[in-house]
């Protein structure tokens, strides 16, 4: 089975994208054979910052590696490296309407938050799609939110099937609904834009700092919050006896889910601190030239089947 998954370059991470992206994918990995992409392009819908991304590119591979992705068994490489995904993505937008991309979930979101209504982010299902469909992919891991992406894969496979012959495998969705949203410090989905994120990669001081600005309760016997972020990582029965004993000492609760977040985050923080930035160029080169050969071979068939290889 083939899986796809892709990250992108927008900034740090917080637990969130750990728990909800990063830890399945690594998992998923070890069973499937695994494609892990940096969203370079993606990111451009709203990143104007030449270095900011470059930096962002870098430290997105690093991450994946820190969280146990191994880079000899899954092609880990940078979207931009490979050019037939936006070449496969304007034949997709030739074939679907307008009236279908404004149905997208996330573009209405992103502009409804003020962001600029760019062509890029209207078209980003289809980009998307061509992410997906020129590896064969048989999974896509990825939150409930994000469910429609993968929808549009399969149509975007639909649509060129019918119009050309049969060339497209249609994805499926891999959503793990036990962690499919990861709460915030505020209680609402964990996210960059609302600013209440616990970090990846911080420090145990940054990790602290943030859990301790968990919202609570004050008149509940046990922090609600507090409680859905850590049972991401500790199991029920644990859980249920630490709250118990320490009913409404919500300083212990938290301190004690400092070092449990600190447990799983120390190892990997090590491993990345030691990953270098040429040592990441490489792997990216190394897994462009994996992904290009797919890709390229992929390409040499749709080109053929819509009429522009003579």
């Amino acid at each position: 089975m083939k899986l796809f998954t892709g990250l992108q370059p927008s900034g740090a991470l917080h637990i969130g994208n750990y728990i909800g992206a990063l830890k399945p994918a690594v998992e998923m990995c070890k069973e499937h054979e695994g494609m892990l992409m940096v969203a370079d392009y993606h990111a451009l819908t709203t990143l104007r910052e030449p270095a900011e991304l470059r930096a962002n590119i870098i430290n997105a591979t690093r991450d994946y590696l820190a969280a146990g992705i191994d880079p000899d068994k899954t092609v880990v490489f940078k979207q931009s490296d490979v050019p037939e995904h936006t070449e496969l993505a304007w034949i997709f937008q030739c074939l679907v309407t307008v009236p279908f991309l404004e149905l997208s979930h996330a573009y209405k979101d992103k502009v409804g938050k003020g962001l600029e209504a760019n062509a890029g982010l209207f078209a980003y299902p289809m980009l998307m799609a061509a992410d997906i469909l020129l590896y064969n992919t048989d999974i896509v891991p990825v939150g409930a939110d994000q469910r429609q992406h993968v929808e549009y894969a399969r149509e975007a496979a639909a649509k060129f099937n019918k119009a050309f012959g049969d060339t497209f495998k249609e994805p499926k969705e891999r959503i793990l609904d036990a962690i499919a949203i990861v709460p915030g410090t505020d209680g609402k989905k964990m996210s960059k834009s609302y600013g209440n994120t616990i970090p990846l990669f911080g420090t145990k001081d940054e990790i602290a700092k943030a859990v301790m600005s968990i919202v609570t309760d004050s008149n509940a016997e046990s922090p609600t919050n507090v409680y859905a972020i850590h049972a991401l990582f500790r199991d029920g029965d644990y859980l249920g006896e630490l709250y118990k004993t320490n009913k409404g000492k919500y300083k212990v609760l938290k301190e004690a889910l400092i070092e449990d977040i600190e447990a799983v985050v120390a190892p990997m923080r090590e491993r990345r601190d030691v990953i270098t930035d040429e040592e990441v160029k490489q792997i990216l080169t190394h897994g462009a030239e994996r992904a290009r050969a797919r890709a390229s071979a992929k390409m040499a068939d749709v080109r053929q089947k819509i009429g522009v290889a003579l």
